[in-house]
């Protein structure tokens, strides 16, 4: 296959990629990412509207690099008898219909599995495969409503925030993701594949972490802190001459660090701030005396000398500025691609190091059905089972 390869980890698998929108799309992305050979099968021109914004816009960019697109119509016979021979050969099927789509087009894990027993099947749904919710449709803002993120991000006082970024949807595919690379370690002994669920839903309730199990273990129920550590405190965002910085001083000797480097070590032997417990019960007063301290000097002095220091603490920056920022630049994660023009483009490259088998962001995304026939080809179609398919309006 003359297709290039991001990596070398993942070669030897095949994936048919059936996702649209998001969490999907990032769910394959990690495994086109890492040299799986990802087909990204999509609807022909016409039968229904694009998902997941223009193909041309950076979100489909960043998203579908690495993979190849081909054209199958799933309601048509010819193309789904298509798609099932193409399971034949699969490592991978990857969907994130409503449960009740999948079945009513055949393609669900059971029929799958009959034809394909080796087949590693991955569904991401909203809520679940089963259960009160399961048809509902998902959306990544619903998500983090429903799993307790809005509740706890923001001002206190403020109402619901949702994050910034779409949470939900990045972690159910990440999680999904993994799933599908333990099934394909688990599958290497038992020669068997199997079914992988999760939700965003799911992701988002997991996402809560220490959250989730301050009211699991101890019946504390969170609220919104805004910039403030629930726990390590001071620890969040803090004015300076020209800004803001945020600061983390978790720990005694941290603490002191921070009031030393601060010329503040009036605070430490103040009762209210002596000790971590003190700190907590009176964090808005302190917070509002090392604005005072801090008022004295731009953000650039102050992430200086708390990092000498040896107080965890760094500016807080616009999108622009993160990219120019020289460690950024040194990890080069923002990574290049060659547009079909020839130009460059550059997009998020993985967060994640291998020495020897690394991710490269080797192929711009595709063009809709870019890849039909070569795909075709490749899993043993002829040329005249790829003529009957064209004029059955299949491909």
């Amino acid at each position: 296959m003359s297709f290039p390869r991001a990596s070398k980890a993942l070669a030897r698998f095949t994936v048919l990629d059936l996702t649209r929108v998001r969490a999907g799309p990032t769910c394959v992305r990690q495994l086109a990412d890492w040299g799986a050979n990802v087909i990204k099968i999509e609807s022909p021109p016409g039968i229904e509207d694009q998902m997941g914004g223009p193909r041309e816009g950076p979100d489909f960019q960043n998203l579908h690099r690495n993979k190849r697109s081909m054209t199958l119509n799933l309601k048509a016979p010819e193309g789904l008898a298509a798609f099932k021979r193409m399971v034949k050969k699969a490592d991978v099927v990857v969907e994130n219909f409503r449960p009740d789509v999948k079945k009513r087009l055949g393609i669900d894990y059971k029929t799958l599995a009959k034809i394909n027993p080796r087949l590693v099947y991955a569904s991401i749904s909203g809520f679940g495969q089963n259960g009160p919710y399961a048809n509902r449709p998902g959306f990544d803002q619903i998500a983090q409503g429903m799993g307790g993120l809005m509740s706890i991000t923001g001002l206190p006082g403020q109402g619901p925030v949702r994050a910034g970024i779409p949470i939900a949807d990045l972690t159910a595919g990440m999680f999904a993701a993994l799933g599908i690379l333990v099934a394909l370690l688990e599958r290497e002994k038992s020669k068997k594949g199997q079914h992988i669920e999760t939700s965003l839903l799911q992701a988002q309730i997991f996402m809560l972490d220490f959250q989730g199990a301050r009211y699991l273990v101890k019946g504390e129920v969170a609220k919104q802190a805004g910039n403030n550590h629930p726990t390590s405190i001071p620890t969040g965002v803090f004015k300076t001459k020209d800004g803001y910085i945020n600061i983390a001083t978790a720990g005694q000797k941290t603490w002191q660090r921070f009031c030393e480097a601060a010329s503040a070590t009036a605070l430490m032997d103040r009762p209210e701030y002596k000790t971590p417990e003190a700190r907590s019960k009176n964090r808005d007063p302190l917070g509002a005396e090392i604005d005072n301290y801090l008022i004295g000097a731009t953000s650039a002095e102050w992430v200086e000398r708390f990092n000498k220091a040896g107080v965890p603490c760094g500016p807080i920056y616009s999108i622009d500025q993160v990219f120019a920022d020289p460690q950024v630049e040194h990890l080069g994660i923002a990574q290049s691609v060659t547009r079909k023009d020839k130009s460059k483009m550059r997009l998020i490259g993985q967060p994640v190091l291998l020495s020897r088998t690394p991710s490269r962001l080797v192929a711009r995304p595709p063009d809709l059905g870019e890849h039909t026939d070569t795909i075709l080809k490749e899993f043993g179609f002829s040329a005249r089972d790829i003529g009957v398919l064209h004029r059955a309006k299949a491909v």
